[in-house]
């Protein structure tokens, strides 16, 4: 639905601009067909870190909201015009201009702010620390956190049933839930075995979580703190898609995973770092990382992300020295292949620990449950 209601407002944005010969977007008090304009979005922001702002973006109900954030207008004829999905991250100078595009409206006249941060690079601009102060379990923030659910298979024939806080929707249960905040301060995300000793899809539930219409960036460096259970049929993710999911779908959204393994641990044990996009959705990028001797992914480590035009690089504890870079020039070989990782578009954030699937194939009887990924933080910095 929502891709079809933006597909209709590009009809729209695109008549209403037709007599432009697709040029800027101007304000007027009716569009160039005589329709009336319509009512500009509202521009708001939330606090980010040292002078980082998350801005959001509404219009009224019905709206597709377009915007860009290099300087030109908006313009639905331009690649550098972005759909909006999601509040973002602004953490560098730069303005942000929008517009809205009601159905059987004109494009509204256009909507402007401009953002002079000057935060230096290195700089924490957003994180999740867990925080937890209530003396019981918690709910993970509702104002960053949304949940994947049910028990489709996601695309890698999974076994689980994903759960949302607060579900009660069987195979879900609120007395042992898959997504907290604990008293000790870490998110914990639990994978448990409903109906033991049976190994097929709906045995199992756990979670998927992720900040999809909720908060999204582009562009920095991204961190977890993390520990993961390591056994047979364990699949622990901490990765990114692109808000224009909900437009183009995946693959031509982008993919980002930075933390991903499956099953138990191995000698030496690892960590996989993948990008995924139209043309490379495979193993065609994705690079091993080897823990160094007596070291495995069941401790803690600090998986992390380097992302800058034209690149994406990868890091396990040590940020200065990235264990693969991939660029636009890792793709040059792959037939079909497009970058999709500046196409303007933010990023939402994935944590999700799966059960099964095509990769790491079913647990058995020696995997133990209930087992759990433990999250100490998520921090987004400046490059």
């Amino acid at each position: 639905m929502r891709a079809g209601g933006a597909m209709l407002a590009a009809i729209i944005l695109s008549s209403a601009l037709l007599c432009g010969c697709g040029g800027p977007v101007v304000s007027s008090s009716t569009g160039s067909a005589g329709l009336p304009l319509s009512a500009q979005p509202t521009l708001t922001t939330g606090s980010g870190q040292n002078g980082a702002v998350v801005v959001s973006l509404t219009a009224t109900s019905g709206a597709a909201i377009y915007y860009t954030v290099d300087g030109s207008l908006p313009d639905v004829y331009s690649s550098r015009t972005i759909t909006y999905e999601a509040p973002f991250l602004v953490a560098s100078n730069l303005t942000v201009q929008a517009v809205a595009v009601a159905p059987g409206d004109a494009a509204s006249s256009v909507a402007s702010q401009s953002f002079t941060p000057n935060i230096p690079s290195g700089a924490l601009v957003w994180s999740d620390e867990f925080t937890n102060s209530t003396g019981s379990n918690a709910q993970p923030n509702p104002l960053v956190w949304t949940y994947d659910t049910g028990n489709s298979g996601f695309g890698n024939q999974e076994l689980e049933n994903y759960c949302a806080w607060g579900s009660n929707t069987s195979p879900c249960n609120t007395a042992s839930p898959n997504a907290y905040v604990g008293t000790d301060g870490y998110l914990h995300i639990v994978a448990q075995h409903t109906s033991p000793g049976v190994y097929t899809a709906g045995s199992f539930t756990s979670a998927r979580l992720k900040t999809q219409g909720l908060f999204s960036f582009q562009y920095g460096r991204i961190e977890v703190r993390a520990q993961v259970p390591e056994a047979q049929g364990f699949w622990p993710s901490f990765w990114l898609m692109g808000n224009n999911i909900a437009t183009v779908n995946w693959p031509a959204c982008g993919e980002m995973d930075v933390l991903e393994r499956i099953n138990a641990a191995t000698t030496p044990d690892w960590n996989q770092g993948s990008i995924h996009g139209t043309g490379f959705t495979g193993g065609n990028l994705g690079t091993v990382f080897d823990f160094t001797s007596g070291q495995t992914a069941a401790g803690w480590h600090t998986y992390g992300m380097i992302w800058t035009k034209g690149s994406v690089a990868y890091y396990v504890d040590d940020p200065t020295h990235p264990y693969v870079t991939y660029t636009t020039s890792s793709i040059s070989g792959l037939s079909g292949a497009v970058w999709p990782f500046d196409a303007g578009q933010s990023n939402f954030i994935l944590l999700n620990l799966a059960v099964g699937g095509d990769w790491p194939g079913s647990p058995n009887a020696a995997t133990p449950f209930p087992s759990t990924m433990l999250v100490d933080y998520v921090r987004v910095y400046t490059n």
